[in-house]
Parts: structure tokens; sequence; C-alpha cells
């Protein structure tokens, strides 16, 4: 029988697996998984004539999830074979590797290099084949008798099969696939403990984490760790401390304390992004922070997002802060009556929004209570969508590259159907346009069925740092419902009523975890242009302070940030303590300086410049400042 395998038509005995096919191509060794039909499955899977194949590995978001799902269970396993009263609870896949959840266990890190031995004892062990059985839900609740966790789970499934899979003697629910087999699975780390409320709800019991990490090499496991270490250098809670740029205080969790450091690169962004936006024709407002619970129920947050909104009632009237911009920019946009001549309509707000996170989820700038996000609506009529999408793909290009920061595009489509709002035709019509301004625009992407939201299709931005970990910042979501709810409307060149498409899109997303993610990215060593500590004179002595202080305001004349050290320190101190402030740029001032009215300047990188004449370096930093430079000239 004939099946068409990697794009490539490929004649298969009739009942072979996908295994067999994976063999025949010679590619078993680094495959993983496979998907039939576009529906992923183990390679133990049968195939059948015509089949549309497609083999994964761990390069594979899919591929990784398949090996990182295994190496759970065997994590789980292990933790049992110690632990045998510990209830196992779930175990997913994460972006970067796994956790289990455990109740009735009580471990410490100490514990740690025993469950990890186990675990390679047991990948030694190679327990094949792994089993995939089907139960009803009777049988299922009867292969867990004493864990209520997997029954609570169990219970819930209202309809399909259940699924559970067997290693040797360990049995855990779960929807697969997995690996045929451990042999792939060549490294295994166990990484953390941590306490997690079953199902992620404070009201429920702590139960214990443990975080870990598999990979088909054991050179990949060396690189993941090398990588941790330099994170661990680049780690933003303490760069920002050391650089004095911001702080959190027990007085208000979750809300950061910028200082004056953090506050000149806050508003040199924010300056940037502005210059950005209007360049590329937005309009800005600024909507209220506080806003009546009546457009709250309007909007659908009320009754969807109510627990993560702080609340307050003024003059017996219930009020509410805002977790996102939408609903004032719908006010706005209400404010006139619109033609269709203004369309497409771009409206920007850099916006202050509050979302009452746990507290154990806050996570420095990455995961805060209050922050400010980049919104902007755009409202346009069908035909503007592909254009529009264009425009935003090229604008957060500039933005990104800017700051060197590559991206990668994921498209999600629309959920199941009874789960969504407005007619197919409005869904084809949308998803397409994104789908041919994703095309167009030339720059790959990747699909992710049905992961859309309820009111329309979107475009994910990831973006890639210095050390290639993925963050999700910017994002463009059509949207059918806010502009449906709020009754917005233009009057078209037949002069009838129609309703707009509103595009919502961010490309910081969260300014204060965009600001975080820099800093580790450039490890604190930020570029000229956005550097609190750009350049710093040093007098070597106090006779060379009159001359260092001509230096410095003629340098501040052209908006250009610049301090003296004139301090008792010795010169290497003093160069030292610019050093570890990541200071681009250090002058010595002494007496042959002086007497030749020239500069000697050190760079970041440790090069030394001698002979510079004052005008010539200022030409060049300008330049270096207006064309916002990542790397600077004289270091090169």
């Amino acid at each position: 029988m004939k099946v068409r395998a990697n794009n490539k038509e490929v004649e298969i005995k009739k009942g072979s697996l996908a295994f067999d096919l994976a063999k025949k191509l010679n590619i078993e060794e680094k495959t993983i998984g496979v998907m039939i039909n576009k529906e992923i499955k183990e390679l133990s899977s049968p195939l059948s004539e015509n089949d549309e194949i497609k083999f994964l590995n761990f390069e594979d978001f899919e591929g990784k999830k398949i090996f990182w799902h295994t190496s759970a269970h065997v994590l789980a396993q292990a933790v049992i074979n110690l632990w045998p009263e510990a209830k196992p609870t779930i175990g997913p896949p994460i972006e970067k590797g796994f956790y289990y959840d455990f109740a009735n266990l009580n471990i410490s890190d100490k514990d740690l290099p025993k469950i990890e031995k186990e675990a390679k004892n047991i990948i030694k062990k190679n327990l094949i084949p792994i089993k995939k059985v089907f139960k009803n839900k009777e049988e299922a609740l009867l292969s867990f008798p004493t864990n209520k966790y997997k029954k609570e789970l169990i219970e819930e499934i209202s309809e399909g099969e259940i699924t559970a899979y067997i290693q040797g003697e360990f049995i855990d629910l779960c929807k697969g696939p997995h690996l045929t087999n451990l042999n792939k699975i060549k490294s295994f780390k166990i990484l953390k403990t941590a306490g997690a409320y079953w199902r992620g709800d404070s009201k429920n019991e702590m139960l214990t984490r443990i975080y870990a990490i598999s990979f088909p090499t054991k050179e990949m496991l060396e690189e993941y760790l090398t990588l941790l270490e330099e994170a661990k250098k680049r780690d933003h809670k303490m760069l920002g401390k050391k650089l004095n740029l911001f702080a959190f205080k027990e007085e208000a969790p979750g809300m950061v304390f910028l200082f004056p450091n953090g506050i000149y690169i806050w508003n040199t962004l924010l300056s940037f992004l502005r210059e950005s936006l209007e360049q590329a024709n937005y309009l800005e407002i600024k909507t209220p922070i506080l806003l009546k619970k009546d457009l709250w129920e309007q909007s659908g947050h009320w009754f969807h997002y109510k627990e993560h909104m702080y609340l307050s009632e003024v003059e017996k009237k219930e009020y509410a802060i805002k977790p996102m911009n939408c609903p004032g920019c719908m006010l706005f946009y209400k404010t006139n009556v619109h033609s269709y001549k203004e369309l497409p309509l771009r409206v920007s707000e850099i916006g202050h929004v509050h979302r009452h996170e746990p507290s154990g989820a806050l996570n420095g700038l990455f995961r805060v209570r209050s922050f400010h996000q980049d919104d902007a609506h755009i409202f346009m009529k069908r035909e503007d969508v592909k254009d529009e999408i264009i425009n935003i793909l090229n604008l957060t290009d500039k933005i990104y590259m800017t700051f060197g920061l590559s991206f990668n595009l994921e498209l999600s489509t629309r959920p199941e159907k009874e789960k969504t709002i407005g007619t197919d035709e409005d869904w084809e019509i949308t998803t397409n346009a994104l789908k041919e301004a994703l095309e167009e625009w030339g720059h790959s992407y990747k699909i992710n069925e049905g992961e859309g939201a309820f009111y329309g299709p979107k475009i994910d931005l990831h973006i890639k740092d210095a050390l290639g970990r993925s963050w999700q910042c910017g994002t463009i979501q059509l949207d059918m419902s806010l502009p449906e709810k709020f009754d917005l409307k233009y009057i078209s060149e037949k002069q009838e009523h129609k309703k707009p498409l509103m595009l919502h899109r961010t490309i910081l997303g969260s300014i204060e975890r965009f600001l975080g993610i820099l800093i580790e990215h450039f490890s604190g060593n930020f570029p000229f242009w956005l550097n609190p500590n750009p350049i710093k004179i040093i007098a070597v002595a106090d006779r060379h302070i009159n001359f260092s202080e001509t230096i410095r305001k003629k340098i501040k004349s052209h908006n250009i940030l610049c301090e003296i050290d004139s301090s008792n320190e010795s010169v290497s101190k003093k160069i030292r303590n610019a050093q570890l402030l990541k200071t681009n740029y250090m002058i010595t001032i002494g007496d042959r300086e002086i007497e030749n009215k020239i500069l000697t300047i050190r760079t970041r990188n440790g090069k030394i410049l001698e002979k510079i004449k004052l005008e010539n370096f200022i030409k060049e930093i300008l330049k270096e400042k207006q064309e916002k430079k990542l790397i600077s000239p004289y270091s090169i």
C-alpha cells in the first residue's frame, strides 16, 4: 500500500506500523513520534492506505512534548519506587522539561540525587514495551483505588475513551502519546523541588512538585546546564540590584519601584516606542485606571475575570481597576461618529493595568501585579486586514531588531465551533487574511490548529534572546466580540452603518517584563543609547577635576549623560567601579590629557583608545546614540 511520508510517496507492506516506515526511511534513531493525518501518535501506531505521515524528532515542539511526557512518567515511577505511599497527581511537559506533583510526599533537596539515580536505573532497564491501555470509567477508577486525585480527574471525563500507560509495574492515567520505549532517553536531570497547590488553586492542598529535564544526548544536557549557569549570571533580579535599577517592597507585593537608573531606561524605551508609533500613524490615548462595574459587565470581564481584578466601592457603586485597556478604548471609539475614510484607525495606549496574580507566581519583573502594556486597537474594514497585519509585522520587526531580538511567529486558528462567536464566513475571511499576510510578509510561521481565542484567530510573536531562550511578548489578535458588545459602527461609502473589524496588538507586551528580558538579554551591558551609565570621567587627582568638569559639560550639552568620579579611590578602583556599573566609556583625565587637550578612553570591552580629540569623540557617540547601535564603533 502507499502512504505519503514527509511529503514523499512511499510503498509499504499492509499492516505496517509507523516504526516500520521510519526504519525503512532510515530515520528511526532520531524519530520520537509521528503525526498521522495531523493527529499526533506513537510510533507503534498502525498505518493505512493514503495516510499522510510526518515524523517527529526532538527538534519539533510536538516531539519534545512526547519525550518529556514520557520522562515525567519515569520521574513518577522513580518517586513511587522510593516512597510507595506518595500519591502521583499530574505531570505535564512544560516549555523546558517537565514536572510532576505528588501528594503525601515530604522531601528536601538532599533527596533529589537519590530520585535521579532511581530514574536513571528505570531508563537503563528500558521497560519495554510501554503499553497504552483503554479503559472505561469504572475500570479506570479501579486502577487507582487509593488515589483521590486521579479519581477526581477520571470523574470529570464525561465522554470519550480513558487511556493509561503501563511502564513495567507502574501505571498512570494519561492521554499520551509516549515514546514506545525508554532507550531514547540518554540524559536525565532533576532540577529542583517546590510547593504547588492541587490544580493551581490556593484553596486546595499543597503538593510537592519536582522539576526535571531530559534529552536524547548527553551533550544536549551539558549545553542546557551551561545555559542555566549563564542565565544565573544574567538574572535580572540580581542585576537590577547591582545596577540600582529597581526593587520590590513588602508594602506593595508584585509592584515594582523603579529607581533613577531604571526610570532612565524606562523613559528612553517609551520615547523610542512612541516615536515608532508616530511614524506608523498611530494616535495615542490615555484612559482612566478605575472604571465602573457596568463597563466590565458589558465587556465580559466581570463574569470571566473578576477573581483577578482589584475591586473598589465609591459612593455605593462598584468599580474595578482595569486589568486590560480594551474597554476604555471602545469608549474612546464611541465618542465620535466615524467615516470609512478614517479607517483604518490606529489607536495606541501605554496603559497601566493591575491583575491579582497569586503571590507564589510572582517572579521579579517577569510576573507582577501592576504593569504597563503597549496596547493598540486598530479599527478597520474587512479589506484592510491583510495590509494592517503586514504593517504591524513591519513595525514589530523594526522594534525587535533595534534590540537585536529575532522572533518566530505562530498562527492560532478557530477552536471548536460551538465555543466561538462569529459566522463561519467571518472566521474563514479573517483566518485567511492572517495567513495571506504572513505568506506575503515572507517569514516562516507555525500553525496552532484550534488554539485561537473564542472571538478570533491570532498571531503570537516569540522573541529569542542572546541565550536562545524564547519569550512570548507580542500578539496580533483579531476580535469579533468587542465591536459587537459595544455596538461599534462606521459610516460606509453608501452611507450605511457597518461594524468595523478590530485588531488588538501588543509588541513589547508587559513593558515591565520586557525590561526584565532586556536586562538579561544584554546581561546589563546596555547599548550606549539605552544605558543610564554611558560615560564615566575618571579624574586621576584633585588637580584634574576642573578640566574633567569642562569635558563633562561639553558632553552633557549634547544631551548625553556623563558623570565624574572624583573620589579618593585609586584610578584602578575607579575603573573597576565603572566596569561594575557596565559603563560604555571610561575617560581618564591626568596631566598628559590636560596638557595635550586629548582624551584617553577605555571601552567596556577593555579596549584602550589614546589621543582622542573631544570633538571627534562627541561626533561618534552622537551617531551611536542617534542610530541606536548595538555595538560601539570604538569596540570593533
